[in-house]
């Protein structure tokens, strides 16, 4: 088992009340800074249903939200250092207010650290002061294409529950911590109290299940997703999870929305939609390529809020704006691959979105297609 101390972890404790003295006090004392904010809030965000996606309003904490996503992503950055990762369990138990996440292939290395003469999943799951140490390691394995860099992380859920346990079997040396193939359990029990909640509500686990789809789409056909015992969309790939957006959208507007699909290197995929809402960076050039095309004049920003897009990045040692990680903040400089949008693709989008932009003429928008091809 590999567990935080559960003593004086209240911010109103007196170790919290030294939050300049350890970590675990300094978290305690201003979670929003590392997990986000802990009281409830309700905005407009996306949310699974049986086929698609829906956008609807969802109250929630984002701290309690953080410290799931933070697990889970744990367990879906495994399929980064060892690609035949090929399942990934997730159950919550509304009752007893339990999370568990399972997913195999190999998993931390029971082995004790050289220096510190702690086993690795202890100070994987556990130890915050090892943070660096740990980071620093798994760095020396594989470039870090994960979540994982520049926060505590999974150790996180571990500090914010009330209970934590870590099975782990690691075939190689023969060792389970807690035989057979590679696998890992991180179960753990959210300290409820601590979001100011009696419970899992209905908003929440529609939520964390919107999530483990996500990572369903990240994982497509080399790995299967399941949800409290039910196997979730299966998508052959990046574009299929796209369209679970797209159908909402159709399913809004009742008309049929079509998706422009590109993969522009092994570590970007895009996907292109109509939208109601507004984006960003290729909006110039579809306006530009709008105008020479239809002969119909669209400026940029009446583009942008057609514009729905979606993007699957792979990119290693990724920076956040901060230990919450809500935004990436990696300078362009840093991507290895460089984000070449072809004239093609954006022709595609064009003819995608050409009947969101002028609605109003049809005939004539259809009649300049065929001209220009």
């Amino acid at each position: 088992m590999a567990c935080i101390d559960k003593e004086s972890r209240s911010p109103c404790s007196s170790a919290a009340s030294n939050a300049g003295e350890t970590p675990r006090g300094r978290i305690l004392l201003r979670p929003q800074d590392y997990i986000g904010s802990i009281e409830k809030c309700t905005r407009k965000i996306w949310v699974a249903e049986v086929s698609s996606f829906t956008h609807r309003a969802v109250t929630y904490v984002p701290g309690l939200y953080k410290i799931f996503d933070e697990v889970l992503i744990y367990a879906a950055d495994n399929k980064q250092s060892d690609p035949s990762m090929d399942s990934l369990r997730v159950e919550i138990d509304v009752h007893q207010g339990l999370i568990s996440i399972y997913y195999n292939g190999k998993g931390v290395p029971i082995e004790l650290h050289p220096e510190k003469g702690l086993y690795l999943p202890e100070m994987t799951f556990s130890h915050l002061s090892s943070h660096e140490e740990i980071s620093g390691w798994l760095s020396n394995c594989y470039e870090e294409q994960t979540g994982r860099r520049n926060s505590y992380g999974v150790k996180l859920a571990n500090l914010f529950s009330t209970e934590f346990a870590v099975e782990t079997v690691d075939s190689r040396r023969e060792k389970k911590f807690k035989q057979g193939v590679n696998w890992t359990r991180i179960t753990f029990k959210p300290d409820l109290a601590k979001f100011c909640m009696t419970h899992l509500d209905d908003d929440v686990i529609a939520l964390m299940k919107k999530r483990v789809v996500d990572v369903g789409g990240f994982l497509g056909v080399t790995g299967q997703v399941v949800f409290n015992g039910a196997t979730l969309l299966q998508f052959r790939n990046f574009r299929d999870y796209a369209l679970c957006y797209t159908r909402s959208v159709s399913k809004n507007t009742k008309r049929k929305i079509s998706c422009v699909y590109h993969r522009v290197n092994g570590s970007l995929e895009v996907c292109v939609a109509p939208s109601q809402g507004t984006f960003q960076q290729i909006a110039y050039r579809v306006a530009k390529c709008c105008n020479e095309r239809l002969q119909l004049q669209v400026e940029e920003s009446e583009v942008k809020k057609h514009l729905f897009i979606i993007v699957n990045l792979v990119m290693e040692n990724p920076s956040f704006n901060s230990l919450a990680r809500d935004a990436l903040t990696s300078p362009h400089e840093s991507f290895v691959l460089c984000c070449e949008i072809s004239d093609d693709f954006v022709k595609h989008i064009v003819n995608c979105i050409a009947s969101t932009l002028f609605p109003w003429d049809s005939s004539k928008r259809t009649k300049a297609l065929k001209r220009r091809g």
